[in-house]
Order: C-alpha cells, then structure tokens, then sequence
C-alpha cells in the first residue's frame, strides 16, 4: 500500500510538471533541479550530450516528457539492487553498459547525415513513451552511431495489452481416452516391440532442446489487471526476445518525428534516409568451442544452427517451434509449408521413380522400340531443307528407347496420381496449418487496420474522406484515377508477355536456322545429331533469355505496382507478387508451352512445308517423337535454374559477408571479429531481402509448377524437385542463422496468395497433362491401332503383340521427285541401295502420292484426332471430380484439433471464473475483516 501511495505522488508529480513543459520555454536545468529535489533517485540527460549515456535508476511509472530520458530498476527486475552484474552481459554486446538492460532494438544512423533534427525529435519522442535508450559509436567508422533501445517492464506490459499478445496462463492438462483393457494390452506390445527397434533417427534430441513453456500452456491475451492469472516466473524472461523487439518496432512504429499528422513511424525515417538501418539483435555467436550434447547450447542462435541449420542434421525434421520463437510467426509458416511440401513431395517422388524404372524393364518388351531399331530398310526423308541428308529410321533406335522410359503405358497412371496429389498436398497443409494456428496461438489472430503507405499520402494527400472503421479522415484515391492507373498496369502487363513471346519467336527461329547449320557441320558427331545439338544449345541460350529478362521483369514489376498506388503494403505486396509470378511463369514456361503443343504440329509434309516469313521452314519433330525434345528442356531447365538459384541464395551472401570480414581483418588485425559487439557484428551482415519471404516462396511456386504442370512429360520432376529441397531447406535456415541480420518477428495466420496461385497451378496442371498425353506422346496413336487396326483390331486386347506394324502404319509414303527447289536435299540417297532413292518416310497419317488425293489426310487421322479430344474431356472431367470429391471429404479442420478447441474455449471460461471468483471472496473477506460489510452481496 505504501509504495502504491509513493506510485501516485509520482504520477501527480508528473501530471504538475507536464503543463509547464508542453505551454511555457522552461530551461531544462530548472526541470532538472526540481524532479531532483522530488525524486533523488531519477538521473535525466540531455539530448545536447549524445554519446554520454551512464545507467540511471528511477521508478518506471515515472515517464519523462520532451527531451528528457530515464533508466529504471524496478523489484520486478531480475537484478536487485546490490547484486553484482555478470560481466558476461557487459561484455557479449546484449545488454546496456550497466550489464542489466537488454537490448531489443538497434537503430543505426550517420553524424554526416542532414536529417538531424527529425531524430532529435524522434529520439525524444521514444524517450517520452519510456523506451530507454543508450548510444554508441562504431569501432570501424566513428561517423556511424548506434542507438541501442530497452523496453522495460512496464512499457512491456502495457503494449503488450494494447496488441492483444498472448501469453500462457494455465499448463494444459491431457485427457486420455478411455480404453479397453484388450486395447490396452495390445498398445503394451507393440510398444515392447517398438523397444526393440531402433530409435527414429529423424527425430531431434529432446535432450539438446528447451523446454517451451508456452506450447504446453494455455495462452490468453495479456492483461495487467489480471496479471496474477499469468504463469511468471522472471519477468526478464517472460516476453521472450523476439516479442519484446516486436513492442518496441509497434512504438517505434506509432513514434512522431515531426508537427504533423503523418509525420511518423520509423519506416519513413528509414526511406529518407534519417536512419541507416533498423533491427533486432541475434542472440549471440551461432558458434561455440564447447559441444552442444556436453555443454549445451550457449543461446537460442546456436541451438538453431546446431539443430536446423547445420548440415549434419539434413535429415532431420525441423524444430519449428524453435524457429517460430526466435524470427516469428511469418517465417516459421514458410519453413513449416516447405517442409510438408517437400515430405509430399516424398510419395510423388517415389511414384515417378518406379514410372520411370518400369519403363526401364519393360525397354526390350517395347514393340514399338524394337521396330525402330530394325527399321533398316525404311529411309525417313530430311528433316530440315538441302543440307540434311536422308536417315535410316534405325539411326533413331537410342532416342525410341530413351522415349520409352518417359511415355509408357504407367504415365497416364502417374499424370492422374499428380493431379490428385496436387490436391491432396493443398487439402492436407490446410489441415497441418490449422493444426500449426492452434499450437501457435493464430486461430483467433486478426491483423490489425494497417497504416496508409507513404506514398499514397504523399500523393493523395489533397484529397480525404472518412475512413468507416477509425472514423479519421484520410487520404483517397478517386475510382476514374484509380481505374486509369489499373489499365496502364495492365498494359504493361501485356506488352511484357509480348516480349516474352518474342523471345520465344527468337528461340524458334534459332532453331530453325541452326538445324541446317549442324547438319552441314564438319564433325561427324555434331553432323550426325543435329536435331540434339540444336535442342540443348537452344535450351541453354533460352536459359540465358531467361535470367536476363528476370532482372528486367523486377523492374518493370515494381515500376508498374508504384504505378496503381496501392493504399497500404499487403495490397502493394499482393500486386508486386501478382505480377512478378505472372512475369516469371510466362517467361519460365512459354518455350516449354511451344515444345510440347506447336513443335512438330503445323509444319506441313515434304512438298508443301509451312514457312516462317516464306522463308524458313518450321522445325520437325525427331523421328522417335517430339517427347524427347519436351523432357530435355525440362531436364536442363529445372537443373540450371535451380543450381542458379541455390548458388546466389547462398553464395552472393557468403561472399559480400566475407569480402566486408576481408576489410576488417586487414584494417584492425584477425582478432578484430571477436572484440566486436553484437550490433557492429549483426550490422555487417547482409540485410533480409526488402521483398520479405517473396523470393523464396516465388522460387519453390515456380518449382511446384514444374513438377505438376508438365509431369507427364518428365515424371523424375518430383525426384528432383526433392533432392533439390532437402537442400533448400538447409541453405534457408544457414542463411537465416548465419549471414542475414536478424529479421523482425511477424505474425501471420497463413501463406497469403501463395495458396490461391498454388491452387491455380494444381487446375492448370490437369489441362496441361491431358494435352501432353493426348497430343504430345504417342500414347493414344497406339491405342487406336490397337484396337482398330493392328492385328488385335475389335478383339478387345491392346498388349506388346498387338502393336505389330505400328511404326509402319504411323508413316506416310512421299515421292522424293515432288520435293520444292529449296527443300531438294543435296544427296539424291544412293548411299542406301546404290541408286537413286525413289521414295522417303514421313511421320504422320496421309495418302500415298498415286492416290485420288496425294498427299490427303487418312480416315486413321480423324480416327486418332477424335480419340485425342475424347482423352482431353474425360480425362480432365474424372480428374475435377475426383479433386472436388477429395477435397468436399477432406475437412479443412482435423477432428481431434476441434476437440480440442472446444475443450480449451470450456476450461479457460471455467479457469476465469474460478479466479475472478477467488479475487471476489478474498475481498469480502477482507472487507468483513476491516468491519465494512454490505448487504444483498453476490457470493
């Protein structure tokens, strides 16, 4: 009671001297010397003396205004006064220069710098919230100033209330269900048995990590009313470290730093350049010269490069509740839905291997192979004008085989199998996003109204109406200037996506030209394999186009998001994504489009070839198919792309990192990084991408499209994409640990948009895969003959012996004297019988030259295109509904977690009221006790 009474004289103490300071031109002295005169205890600074800060002790209620600043040590401190600081917190670069106040934020800045007078503001400002702030200057550059900021107790707890941050209060209690006694003795033995077998190797120790207390109690918003309901054991400890530095970034946040209405927050000081940088500190070295196992870990930092991020624990499963703790909510989402798509990835993976393998073992059982190869006698007509020779269709018999590893009678299986996995995948990570929202305190999380971006104010800063919800009048953007805008952007869209197709065009060209070129080569090999040499060398220049128009497209991106204005960042961040996949997928996909749909499809026959610009003649397919072509692209595309991908994650970090190491070491000698603080260590790491988790959720969208769309074509994709992400997750959580600073702790309930366009690309793969299988691979050719031609026709059977003369019958006859001028081969092709070759093979379903109608398609070619439409309906029809079945019969919601919800709701409404009852009987008690009892009281 008496230091309740001492903690209003205080309050009324500051409420006396607030006027004076706020309406009169008081010298500072005076305050100075009458707060010392009232409270001895209180040590103030002036702004004038920046740099000299020495620890001061006052009471934290005590909240100074203008420019004045105050340190506490209350008794909620772990410290008492008189104990003696380790100078281990002195020294390790955490902690104020008194050892005892925790650093939470780091503000970085330059004397140089002309924005001096909105810090000052700023500055006192933050003081005036009761921030405490302490300053340093660098040891390698003294015009570069660190302003360490501690947020003590009782700011703690009161932002902490105004943003609703939930905090355990009860330890969960865990019913088990009743079981029988049979049951229970079966559970016995297969535990016993389970004793026997080796321990899951892809589990973590539970030796080597903590015990979070929060997962395993009942959390509730705080309150400091209630603040006995909470389960605190040290205050210093209760708001872990990523929570205190996401109250200090909400005041900094809401913090004026000039006379005006939207003169705040620190990210416009940090875009005019006021401050530098702006970040919360890493708990330390992620090294340590002790073992974990015999030592422990030293912090948090170095229990998640031990358990996460170091390459030894590759196969192990990732502790997500230790990332969510140390960089948020945000963060620990995307490591949480990586890492269940990468284990889906697991079954997709498997499946495409046996796909693969059985194509493999059924290689010399192939019918169709086995004709190519002894195909000695039929002489195919020259792929591309004069300079290409004729070929015996058995110089084709290695890409026949290699074409049968990929399109065998298990790919429409395994093109079903992905469809409905796609679903599987999105249905099950919204159960296992439920399940991660309950166990981190999301599901009842809503973000609050997010503040107006900058630049819409700057712009529309004329023009106001009344926000509905805050009832404040704030900027507007008009419809007609925002539909305008809109078109603008969208036009740009669509010229970029004309750029891309006439990259493509390009490439087609290219491949036109060279075709001629490599057939004239002088060296037999290249000579001899023109089509390949120019599908690979084609491949890679389209990689090539495709980084370099990536640079652009980010540009052009953000240049057309800044363009529409967005009002706040979700919406600029949804539009900036939006278009980047757009820009990406088109890019990334549009040459692998022309393969599989256009390569081959609309060239002609010999006599009557299509040409571009009546000048080159369209490419052909190989003579074994356009298949091979198809999975060369994909194969070289998706290797490149993603070793490209994982060298600049890593790799341009590692190096900027070492080359600023380099610079330090020669300037200030080898034992230079060990005397530095913290903040100057975290400061020479590299900054978070300014795009957030965009690139690394863009990079692994892109890679699921790959593995979906396409499939069919390509079924080692989901292999790939596996080993690929085993390391990703690695090289992300390296990165995270290693050489980023130390990224702020948001909060997010799900993936945002990335779900929607995942949804989207599962749709777009059953299209895709039903064209692939129905036009691209031979697949339903073989099927028709089968049943309606080969030696099995309407006997109902379609087996290896009824594709007897299969590669026969898909070949039409031409008459090499009907050949056009510029198409004449140079060879007349007496290289094969001595004499001049009177006719040629072509692939494809037409009339012989001494028909009715040379050269006229064949009832066999209505018959094979009616059964590809057929394909293409129903595939895509059983497809849709098996999806919408899986996912009407999938709850998005698991069973026992709704339980558990309602079991949780239940006991904390019974917890509450048994203590708000407890509060009531104790204060009747004490009334009675004190002679003051009324009547008519509620029990």
């Amino acid at each position: 009671e008496g230091r309740e009474d001492l903690q209003v004289n205080r309050l009324e103490t500051q409420v006396w001297i607030k006027p004076d300071i706020q309406k009169t031109d008081v010298d500072f002295s005076e305050i100075l010397n009458a707060i010392q005169e009232i409270a001895k205890d209180v040590n103030i600074f002036f702004d004038e003396l920046e740099g000299v800060n020495s620890p001061s002790k006052d009471d934290d209620s005590l909240l100074h205004h203008g420019n004045l600043t105050s340190t506490s040590d209350d008794a909620s401190r772990l410290e008492v006064v008189g104990e003696e600081v380790p100078d281990k917190n002195k020294t390790n670069g955490l902690y104020f220069r008194d050892g005892k106040c925790r650093i939470d934020y780091i503000l970085v800045y330059r004397k140089s710098n002309p924005q001096t007078e909105k810090r000052e503001v700023f500055e006192r400002n933050i003081r005036a919230e009761g921030l405490q702030m302490e300053k340093e200057s660098s040891l390698t550059n003294s015009d570069i100033i660190f302003v360490k900021l501690h947020a003590p107790w009782e700011v703690l707890g009161k932002y902490a209330e105004l943003m609703n941050v939930r905090m355990p209060f009860r330890r969960k209690i865990y019913y088990l269900h009743r079981r029988y006694k049979f049951m229970n003795r079966i559970e016995k033995q297969i535990s016993r048995f389970r004793g026997w077998l080796p321990r899951k190797p892809m589990k973590l120790d539970k030796e080597t990590l903590p015990d979070l207390e929060e997962n395993d109690c009942y959390t509730a918003p705080f309150s400091q009313q209630r603040i006995h309901h909470f389960i605190i054991h040290n205050k210093d400890t209760f708001f872990n470290n990523a929570t205190r530095s996401r109250i200090v970034h909400h005041i900094l946040q809401r913090v004026k730093y000039e006379e005006g209405k939207n003169k705040i927050g620190l990210n416009r000081l940090l875009s005019n350049g006021s401050y530098e940088a702006a970040f919360p500190l890493h708990e330390g070295s992620y090294r340590s010269k002790n073992s974990i196992k015999t030592h422990g870990a030293e912090n948090h930092r170095h229990l998640l490069y031990e358990c996460w991020a170091s390459w030894g624990v590759w196969y192990k499963y990732q502790p997500l509740d230790l990332v969510r703790r140390y960089f948020g909510e945000k963060i620990g989402l995307y490591f949480a839905w990586l890492g269940w798509y990468t284990g889906m990835l697991f079954p997709a993976a498997f499946i495409g291997l046996f796909v693969f393998l059985y194509g493999v073992t059924t290689l010399n059982h192939c019918q169709v192979s086995k004709e190519v190869c002894q195909a000695t006698d039929i002489i195919m007509c020259p792929i591309c004008d004069k300079y290409c020779p004729f070929m015996r269709l058995s110089d084709s018999c290695v890409y026949a085989k290699v074409t049968h590893l990929f399109d065998n009678g298990a790919t429409v299986f395994f093109a079903v199998f992905m469809a409905v996995w796609a679903t599987v995948f999105l249905e099950f990570w919204k159960r296992r996003r439920a399940v991660i929202a309950y166990d981190w305190d999301l599901i009842d999380w809503e973000e609050e109204e997010e503040e107006i971006r900058p630049q819409f104010e700057a712009k529309y800063s004329k023009k106001e109406r009344m926000n509905p919800i805050s009832g404040k009048p704030e900027p507007y953007q008009a419809f007609a200037d925002k539909c305008s805008r809109l078109i603008v952007s969208a036009s740009g869209i669509f010229f970029m996506i004309c750029v891309v197709i006439a990259a493509v065009f390009g490439i087609v060209i290219y491949r036109v030209v060279t075709v001629s070129t490599f057939a004239a080569f002088k060296w037999a090999l290249i000579r001899n394999n023109s089509q390949v040499a120019t599908t690979g060398t084609a491949v890679c220049i389209n990689f090539c186009i495709i980084m370099l128009l990536n640079v652009l497209y980010e540009k052009v991106a953000l240049f057309l998001t800044n363009l529409e204005q967005p009002r706040t960042e979700s919406e600029w961040e949804n539009s900036f994504t939006l278009k980047m996949f757009l820009f990406q997928f088109v890019n990334l996909n549009s040459s692998t489009f022309y393969i599989a749909f256009f390569l081959g499809r609309f060239t002609g026959h010999p006599g009557a070839y299509l040409r571009l610009i009546n000048r080159w003649r369209l490419e052909e397919c190989h003579p074994s198919g356009c298949l091979i072509d198809l999975c060369m692209q994909m194969g070289i595309i998706m290797v490149l792309k993603q070793t490209w991908n994982n060298f600049m994650e890593l790799g341009y970090p590692l190096i900027q990192n070492w080359w600023t190491r380099r610079k330090l070491r020669q300037e200030y000698g080898t034992q230079s990084k060990t005397s530095f603080p913290q903040w100057e260590k975290d400061y020479n790491l590299q900054p978070m991408n300014a795009y957030g988790l965009f690139d690394e959720y863009l990079e692994m969208i892109l890679q699921f499209g790959f593995t979906t769309i396409f499939v069919a074509a390509f079924p080692l994709a989901p292999l790939l994409a596996l080993l690929n992400n085993i390391i990703e997750i690695r090289l992300d959580a390296y990165k995270f640990v290693t050489q980023w600073r130390r990224p702020l702790a948001s909060r997010a309930k799900d993936i945002g948009i990335w779900y929607g366009i995942l949804e989207g690309i599962g749709i777009l793969s059953v299209i895709t895969n039903a064209f692939v299988i129905a036009v691209t691979s031979d697949f339903i050719p073989r099927l028709v003959y089968a049943y309606k031609y080969g030696p099995c026709a309407g006997q109902g059977e379609a087996g290896q012996k009824c594709m007897v003369g299969y590669v026969n019958a898909s070949l039409s006859v031409f008459l090499v004297s009907d050949f056009e001028n510029r198409s004449e081969p140079t060879s007349n092709g007496s290289e094969f019988s001595g004499s001049p070759l009177k006719y040629c093979r072509y692939r494809d379903y037409r009339d012989p030259p001494h028909s009715p109608v040379p050269y006229g398609y064949t009832l066999q070619f209505w018959h094979v295109l009616a059964a590809r439409l057929a394909f293409i309906i129903v595939f895509e029809h059983l497809v849709f509904c098996i999806k919408h079945l899986i996912s009407y019969l999938i709850p998005d919601l698991p069973k026992d977690l709704r339980d558990r919800m309602r079991r949780e709701k239940y006991l904390i409404q019974e917890m509450m009221y048994e203590a708000e009852l407890e509060r009531l009987q104790k204060e009747r008690k004490e009334r009675k006790k004190n002679g003051r009892s009324y009547h008519n009281e509620w029990p």
